[in-house]
């Protein structure tokens, strides 16, 4: 057993184990990768016009940029426990570290598409492993009544990369190119590997304990519905869901092979991933809430920049600014999270955090075409906190009653359910947006008829201000296309506001899930009842 000067004081616990370094040096090396990982997953996400562009490639091609990665990505996050027991917590992360720091050289340089794809997909498998593993670590590394402040620091990073991402990727492209998005992880991803190099250490469960051989029936039922629900996701709404044959095809293989999966994993002597923890009540609690919330987080922030750019004219750079102060919300938030969290019940600060995060969403659902930068900022500013209240507590108590043994596997499916909640969010979320528009639009062409006093007011304003340039007949034509925009405009923007307005009703329904977990408190120990 080692001993640390941010041990307790007294003696610890029989099977008690402390780093052997200052934690918070521990957590400075692992975060930084982390940092580096998550922001990787929105950071290219305004590139993809120029990317297509250097590539002669179309828009849809580009995406696969996107999708090889996330599918890469989650095929690897559960399965990060059985490879870190494997191998060992130290020597995977920084092998992970080191694969997305050459993968990220590649795609930067890489010459088509083609390469570009498969550099992604190896980035994929890199990045994967570095959340969960790293989540673990810091979990491992802190005492019980520390690990509040740990999670915080964490959280922050989690809840804010993926928001200054499209910021600072926006920049990048516009600045220099689309390759320095990548290029900017060499010396971040170097520095992280040094620092574990130096600091990181295996605690004894780890070094000592016993792993089977790789269950490879699971891990290849694993591939399949990961692979096959991220296709669907992806190219869904661009083939009209379930009336192309090959996606409700999929769709089949999603169910079956998810089913075969979980029979598999719970009957398998040595699984890939252990569901069996899903009997811990706070942990399913956690994670369901988490794939809610992250499923709400990426598709706000995903809508805004859409409405800012399509109906306000912003520029990609200028709309990721407009998103920037959420995560100035979350970083005064965090702090002050971990430490309140070591004394008061982190169920009360989780649900005041979904009545902010419902109340945010509210105040974006009243979006309109007059409405100033300023009242986005303050939106914005109160989700990030309300962000800042949820994470911190969620993750420390979602992982709070399991034991030490298990962080490494609990890690990676928490994770799992932060990548595919947020996946299923945005595709939900953009075919709501996409079909709503479209109904608001047909119910909206009603009003306009010759016998509606303002759309008569309308089309003649237009055609008078259109005729002595253009000419009587041109400028009525003119006119109706002015009215058709509007009416576009209008029921686009409609459908932005009901989307919204239905996200804040479904951060609320997690208060239940969050009610139904037990208390856990740290001081000097960990308590749950």
């Amino acid at each position: 057993m080692s001993s640390s000067p941010n041990a307790p004081a007294g003696p610890p616990d029989a099977g008690e184990w402390y780093a052997r370094v200052n934690p918070w040096v521990i957590a400075a090396s692992v975060v930084l990768a982390t940092f580096m990982e998550v922001l990787d997953t929105t950071i290219v996400m305004v590139a993809l016009p120029h990317i297509a562009g250097s590539m002669a490639a179309t828009n849809t091609e580009a995406t696969w940029t996107l999708t090889s990665y996330l599918v890469a990505n989650g095929i690897v996050v559960p399965m990060s426990g059985w490879l870190a027991q494997k191998f060992g917590r130290k020597r995977l992360i920084m092998t992970c570290t080191l694969l997305f720091v050459t993968s990220s050289v590649a795609c930067a340089v890489a010459p088509n598409m083609f390469v570009l794809v498969i550099a992604r997909i190896f980035q994929g498998f890199g990045g994967g492993a570095m959340v969960p593993v790293a989540q673990a670590v810091l979990l491992e590394s802190f005492p019980p009544a520390k690990r509040g402040m740990a999670m915080a620091m964490f959280g922050l990073v989690v809840v804010v990369a993926p928001i200054i991402g499209p910021t600072f990727g926006g920049w990048l492209t516009d600045n220099y190119s689309w390759r320095w998005a990548f290029y900017v992880n060499v010396p971040t991803g170097l520095l992280a590997v040094f620092l574990m190099s130096r600091f990181l250490e295996d605690p004894p469960w780890v070094k000592k304990g016993q792993v089977g051989r790789l269950d490879v029936t699971g891990f290849a039922l694993l591939i399949l519905w990961i692979g096959a629900l991220q296709i669907v996701l992806d190219k869904g709404q661009d083939e009209d869901w379930f009336s192309s044959k090959w996606i409700t095809r999929l769709t089949v293989i999603i169910v079956v092979g998810l089913i075969a999966f979980i029979f598999r994993e719970l009957r398998a002597p040595t699984p890939l991933v252990d569901l069996k923890i899903f009997t811990n009540r706070n942990f399913w609690a956690g994670t369901f809430t988490t794939a809610i919330v992250m499923g709400v987080m990426y598709s706000s922030a995903t809508m805004l920049p859409q409405f800012l750019q399509t109906l306000h004219g912003y520029t990609a750079e200028l709309s990721g600014w407009a998103i920037a102060p959420r995560g100035m919300g979350a970083l005064c938030m965090m702090p002050l999270v971990g430490y309140l969290l070591s004394f008061l019940d982190g169920r009360k600060l989780i649900i005041l955090g979904l009545c902010l995060f419902a109340v945010s969403n509210h105040m974006l659902g009243h979006l309109n075409m007059e409405i100033d930068m300023g009242s986005l900022v303050f939106a914005n500013v109160v989700q990030g906190l309300a962000m800042g209240l949820i994470f911190v507590p969620l993750m420390t108590l979602a992982v709070g009653t399991v034991r030490k043994e298990q962080m490494g596997n609990a890690s990676g499916l928490f994770n799992l359910a932060r990548n595919v909640g947020g996946s299923i969010g945005i595709s939900a979320v953009t075919t709501y947006l996409v079909r709503n528009a479209q109904g608001n639009q047909v119910h909206m062409v009603s009003h306009l008829t010759p016998y509606d006093p303002a759309y008569r007011r309308y089309l003649d304003g237009f055609r008078a201000a259109l005729t002595p340039r253009n000419g009587a007949p041109q400028a009525s034509r003119q006119a109706y296309g002015l009215m058709y925009g509007m009416l576009r405009q209008q029921s686009t923007l409609l459908a932005f506001v009901n989307t919204y307005r239905w996200m804040a009703v479904a951060v609320l329904f997690c208060i239940p899930a969050v009610l139904l977990m037990k208390k856990v408190i740290a001081r000097g120990g960990m308590r749950a009842h």
